[in-house]
Order: structure tokens, then C-alpha cells, then sequence
């Protein structure tokens, strides 16, 4: 291998820009995978597989993939995966009749951060509940005394 390189440099030159390529990828992909949430990685990965972004008019159906293949590249699981696809068809950026179709609104998710929230707020944290407040907690507690008041007489006797 190196004898060629050193051999033919147009060859060279292919092999080290494909290897830079590949550098960029491998790093950008350990960023989205470190700082973004799955669903943003979602998007991502759908934009690059119809090529948003390079030049020439992008190709805005995907190839035939499965839910779980779409999972595996995002490192989530596959129902999570359907629960970002429904909401990407229910808000409008992907169409989905046989083929999955991505829309350019999709780009809006990734660069501008433009997702609404609703879905993905935590639940409200519940007030911290009153010791002895619940029924069982109360009919523990007449236990406990009940016993306490035996176990008192039962020394005094």
C-alpha cells in the first residue's frame, strides 16, 4: 500500500482525501453523539442520507430502512425511533407513503434548534408527600403506637 501511494500520487490523492472525509465524519458523529439528543441525531442522520447540503438538487426520498437500523445509527431504541417519526409526520418534516420522505423544514431542527418543546418537557415534580398523609401510612403508624402501648405495659406488668 505504501509503495503505491508513494507510486501513483493521483491515487494518493484520492486515498488521503477520502481519509479526511472519513476523519470529519467519524468526529462529527462522536459529537452529535455526545451533545445531542436522540432526536436531533434522528434528524441528522436523516438529512445525511438524502444529502441535504452538498451541491446539486438533494435527493429527498431515502433508501428502504428499517425503524431498527434507524435506531442502531442513533444508538437508541426502535420505539423511540417511531415515537420521533410520528412527531417529525405529525409537525410536517418528513412525509411517509411507502418511502420515507425528508422536507427541507427538517434542516430547522438540526442548524436553528427550531423543535417545539411540549413533547419533550419533563413531567411536573410532585409536591413531596406529608409523612403519615396517606391511609396506609397512617394505619402504620396507629399499628406501631398500638404495639409500642403493649409492649410498655406488658414491661410495667
Amino acid at each position: 500500500m505504501i509503495r503505491v501511494i508513494h507510486d501513483e500520487p493521483a491515487f494518493a490523492d484520492i486515498f488521503l482525501k477520502f481519509l479526511l472525509i472519513r476523519s470529519m465524519r467519524v468526529q462529527a458523529d462522536l459529537v452529535d453523539q455526545l451533545f445531542n439528543s436522540s432526536e436531533k441525531r434522528l434528524a441528522r442522520i436523516l438529512l445525511l442520507m438524502v444529502e441535504f447540503g452538498k451541491p446539486g438538487k438533494p435527493e429527498t426520498f431515502i433508501p428502504s430502512i428499517t425503524q431498527q437500523t434507524l435506531a442502531d445509527m442513533i444508538g437508541t431504541t426502535r420505539s423511540r425511533v417511531s415515537f420521533f417519526m410520528n412527531r417529525f409526520r405529525k409537525l410536517g418534516f418528513i412525509g411517509y407513503n411507502g418511502r420515507i420522505q425528508v422536507h427541507k423544514s427538517l434542516l430547522n431542527v438540526v442548524l436553528l434548534d427550531q423543535l417545539p418543546e411540549h413533547n419533550a418537557q419533563r413531567p411536573p415534580i410532585l409536591p413531596k408527600a406529608i409523612p403519615g398523609g396517606s391511609r396506609r401510612a397512617s394505619k402504620l403508624s396507629k399499628r406501631k403506637s398500638s404495639s409500642q402501648r403493649q409492649e410498655s405495659s406488658a414491661a410495667r406488668a
